[in-house]
């Protein structure tokens, strides 16, 4: 058993010096879940208590980001800000990988006239708009909210997870197994949940990962521009926009808030590319994983 469990931390360490990045997309990760699921107990203040006294502090020991100018601690805004982000990136990207993996899985299991229909006049229309333009007309039309917020996102975003699922589903649908398993009388269902959707979600899930990073960056720019879940709730992209007539003379309002995007989408970055290695046999066998 010892020598099980020290072989187990040998392989760990060596993946961790192969692959610094990847540990570092970890603690990066850490970091922000742990601030987005603790945030009511490790926030120090009220992220909406107004404190005009306070107003535009620089960081010091009682807050350790400053105040923005409503003297309002930027740390608990922040941490707040991540609970928020980390809501809206797990629900738009459950959403849209979802709508994925049906529109997708239809088209590249089933081909002919469904292929031609859902790939055409479904995952093309979407994909020939930019995805951010499209997600901000869809909010400017619905309106600023948390619900509106992320059917928006979603829909902006599920066509790619479509495209990507399509083009696994065709590459497995004709091999020996899920000839097997059609000769001995599986349904469709049970083939595509049994047999193909085991055999595709290793690249879903390296996407996923990937989309995560998009759409906490797509969320930053709606709340920048007004479109995104309305004050007082606190937003790392509504924190910019309100900081941006203090850049020169309170620069830690914009530092802070910037910070934590980049570090979010970094981590998720780094994880997705970690998946990717530990995932692709071939990449594992260059790397001596």
């Amino acid at each position: 058993m010892e020598f099980a469990v020290a072989k187990s931390l040998r392989a760990l360490r060596r993946r961790v010096f192969r692959q610094p990045l990847a540990f570092v997309g970890v603690l990066l990760l850490a970091t922000f879940v742990t601030a987005g699921l603790a945030a009511p107990w490790i926030a120090p203040y009220n992220p909406a208590a107004i404190s005009l006294p306070n107003r535009l502090q620089s960081p010091s020991t009682a807050h350790p980001a400053g105040t923005d100018e409503l003297g309002r601690d930027i740390l608990s805004r922040l941490v707040w800000g991540a609970r928020l982000s980390l809501a809206v990136s797990v629900t738009v990207v459950t959403i849209s990988l979802a709508l994925g993996l049906a529109v997708g899985g239809l088209a590249g299991y089933l081909g002919g006239w469904t292929d031609t229909a859902l790939t055409t006049f479904a995952m093309n229309t979407f994909l020939a708009l930019p995805g951010i333009l499209l997600a901000i007309a869809f909010a400017a039309f619905l309106g600023p909210g948390f619900t509106n917020l992320v059917l928006a996102l979603a829909i902006g975003g599920w066509a790619g997870y479509a495209r990507l699922v399509r083009a696994q589903v065709m590459a497995v649908r004709d091999r020996e197994y899920v000839d097997a398993a059609r000769a001995l009388g599986a349904g469709g269902l049970r083939i595509f949940f049994r047999h193909i959707l085991p055999n595709i979600v290793q690249p879903v899930l390296v996407q996923a990962a990937i989309g995560m990073a998009g759409v906490i960056l797509a969320e930053a720019t709606l709340s920048f521009l007004g479109l995104g879940i309305p004050a007082p709730a606190p937003s790392w992209g509504a924190m910019l926009n309100d900081a941006r007539l203090h850049l020169f003379d309170s620069p830690y309002l914009v530092l802070f808030p910037a910070m934590s995007v980049a570090g979010a989408v970094l981590g998720f970055n780094f994880l997705g590319d970690a998946l990717r290695d530990q995932l692709d046999p071939r990449t594992r066998l260059e790397m001596g994983l």
